[in-house]
């Protein structure tokens, strides 16, 4: 039988941590190694228990979620981030894939497949709740037709840049990049960027940081 998945439990909820440890003792190839309270704790934990998946709460004392994920991949890259959030904003979604993490679930949802979750990061997958993006609002799907342009810039939108920002990197002007920004939207059949980051991860346009 292969390695287990080690998992790092983190939330600042004790009942929280025991639910989720309770959802993961059947799994006969996970487990937990460890339960952290706070973002300190969790990086510290991190470091010494070396754990192949982190499922890491967003909202944290001390040291926010985001903050823990950016801290732990600098030391340990190989690390596997699960994020569990209230929030369906995009910023958090844009700014938990920006700080590393290679999932983001929703904790409130309530067919929540914790272990299957950390099976599929484990694996190489990038993990999204699909309530965040109602696949019947979307024209395309995985061969969108977007211009190689399209796609570089589409890439610039997901790692979190602003138009200005893309402009500058691209040599163009703002005006143009939100003109291919709102080419790219149309093409997809898309209104927000929250929706289009998680459609361009979900489908492999884009590379995660």
């Amino acid at each position: 039988m292969p390695d287990r998945i080690s998992v790092l439990l983190v939330d600042d909820h004790s009942l929280v941590r025991r639910g989720f440890r309770r959802m993961l003792e059947d799994e006969s190839d996970i487990r937990v190694v460890g339960e952290a309270s706070d973002g300190k704790e969790a990086i510290e934990l991190a470091r010494s228990l070396k754990p192949r998946v982190v499922v890491m709460d967003c909202a944290l004392p001390e040291v926010n979620g985001l903050e823990a994920t950016r801290r732990i991949l600098e030391f340990a890259p190989e690390t596997l981030v699960l994020m569990l959030s209230m929030h369906t904003e995009e910023t958090w979604i844009r700014r938990a894939m920006a700080a590393g993490a290679r999932g983001y679930v929703l904790k409130n949802a309530m067919d929540l497949e914790l272990g299957s979750a950390i099976r599929r990061i484990a694996a190489g997958e990038t993990v999204l709740d699909p309530q965040l993006l109602p696949r019947e609002n979307l024209k395309g799907e995985r061969n969108p037709g977007l211009t190689a342009r399209e796609i570089e810039i589409l890439q610039l939108i997901c790692d979190g840049k602003s138009n200005k920002e893309i402009a500058a990197q691209l040599d163009l002007s703002a005006n143009t990049v939100a003109v291919h920004r709102a080419n790219i939207m149309d093409a997809l059949g898309i209104h927000k960027t929250a929706e289009l980051v998680v459609y361009a991860i979900r489908n492999g346009l884009v590379n995660l940081p």
